[in-house]
């Protein structure tokens, strides 16, 4: 069941930086050299594939330019519950 979730999060995240490469009128050869990927890595980032290294996913984030976003959307300190909790983020473990 939660390996459902993960697919469907994946392929929609695989959409979201094709919409992304396609709003900046970039090839997907174009954003390839610029991550130094191949276009093969780029395809299966786009269409959600689980396999892909994190490093290739930051490369091409950074190629396009939203990478600084993406970071900041998981700080957090940018949620009510983050900075109701912050506390926490000095603590060596979660407990």
């Amino acid at each position: 069941m939660s390996g459902y979730r993960i697919d469907r999060q994946a392929r929609a995240f695989g959409e979201h930086v094709r919409g992304w490469r396609m709003v900046l009128g970039l090839t997907a050869q174009q954003v390839a050299e610029r991550a130094d990927i191949s276009r093969d890595t780029l395809r299966k980032i786009e269409s959600g594939s689980p396999t892909v290294s994190f490093g290739n996913v930051a490369q091409v984030l950074r190629a396009l330019g939203v990478l600084d976003q993406a970071v900041a959307a998981i700080d957090p300190l940018e949620s009510d519950i983050g900075r109701l909790r912050a506390e926490n983020l000095t603590k060596k473990r979660a407990r």
